[in-house]
């Protein structure tokens, strides 16, 4: 599993490469909870979803995307909010074959 290196602030755009994947992570808070977008190779894959803990966020392999990737609360089972990304709740890359 890879780590996702994010701020605790509200809205953030990370380009990063997963499993030899060009991406880019949004993460943005709304009132009802905190939100992930996944784009690969400038193309959407997943917009809008909800995180939740420990809730795998592409889940389904006929999206193009290999692997997937879930926010884990550090501190116990709560959904993430944004204040307490990179420290409390951390955003992992699940390549495929690893256990989670």
């Amino acid at each position: 599993m890879k780590v996702i290196p994010l701020q605790a602030v509200p809205s953030q755009s990370v380009d990063t490469i997963l499993g030899g994947q060009n991406c880019k992570v949004n993460i943005y808070q709304l009132s009802t909870g905190l939100f992930f977008d996944l784009y690969l190779n400038d193309l959407p894959i997943i917009v809008g979803r909800i995180c939740r803990d420990r809730c795998k966020l592409v889940r389904y392999a006929y999206l193009g995307f290999t692997g997937d990737l879930t926010f884990v609360d550090a501190q116990g089972l709560s959904d993430p909010e944004y204040s307490g990304i990179g420290t409390r709740y951390v955003l992992v890359y699940i390549e495929d074959g690893d256990s989670f």
